[in-house]
């Protein structure tokens, strides 16, 4: 069944004409909105409900399996939460089992377009929260090319980051202090990185991406971050594990 929210309207627009020498000319439109919610779905015809039958099923198909458990209702929003943190620290389970080893995990959270749901969590439930085609990528920064990065989140209010990241970020979105495993950041050295090839090319206003090295995309569907996420869950259930997020001060707006 389509779900249709309460603020969807269709646009209904009339349009008069008349002929004149062979020719059409328009001579008045006049514009009405109709709203679309699902008021339509409380009295569908059963000839419709025959017909979407097998669409139905083979759509159930694909979003209705179990790939997981959640311990909480999760959400994205900044400067830090629980869905970006889970998020982040998923790319780098990923990076590590793709045999790379990043210090730390990077997501956005206009990518984020749905809460993960306390309970059971569906693969329909995970295309919600990630419903684009963004794949995991790999990349190497500059010690100061990745204060530029943490710069760049600051700018923004935060962005999803994994563990061990911790960012003082000023009311007025300025950072003011950045560390990463208990470390001070060192401008020459080398940090490798995982995230999705939407932010690697400096899209969301992660500039400082633009400036990568030693860049790894790797091809094929498996690596959307849709399956990555569901793999992830599949791995904890299989383990028996119930997946949980908290909230460590990654990030702190002071």
């Amino acid at each position: 069944m389509i779900r249709l929210t309460p603020y969807c309207f269709a646009t209904i627009l009339s349009i008069s004409t008349i002929a004149c020498s062979s020719s059409w000319n328009v001579t008045d439109v006049k514009r009405t909105q109709l709203l679309v919610d699902d008021s339509y779905d409380e009295h569908i015809p059963s000839d419709v409900t025959e017909w979407m039958k097998p669409y139905s099923a083979a759509v159930d198909s694909i979003v209705k399996p179990v790939v997981g458990h959640a311990a909480r209702q999760m959400k994205g929003e900044r400067p830090e939460s629980l869905l970006s943190n889970l998020y982040a620290d998923i790319l780098v389970y990923a990076a590590r089992q793709l045999g790379e080893n990043p210090v730390m995990g990077v997501c956005n959270m206009g990518g984020i377009r749905a809460s993960l749901p306390q309970g059971e969590v569906t693969f329909g439930d995970v295309l919600e929260v990630a419903p684009f085609e963004n794949k995991i990528v790999f990349l190497t920064l500059k010690g100061s090319e990745l204060t530029e990065l943490f710069e760049n989140m600051a700018a923004v209010g935060g962005e999803g980051v994994s563990h061990g990241v911790e960012l003082r970020i000023s009311k007025n979105k300025k950072l003011t202090s950045a560390r990463l495993h208990q470390e001070t950041i060192v401008p020459d050295k080398d940090y490798r990185i995982v995230t999705i090839d939407y932010l690697a090319e400096g899209n969301d206003k992660m500039y400082a991406f633009t400036k990568k090295h030693d860049y790894v995309a790797p091809k094929g569907e498996q690596y959307d971050t849709r399956f990555i996420i569901a793999n992830y869950f599949r791995d904890m259930m299989k383990q028996g594990i119930v997946v949980d997020a908290k909230i460590e001060g990654r990030i702190i707006i002071e």
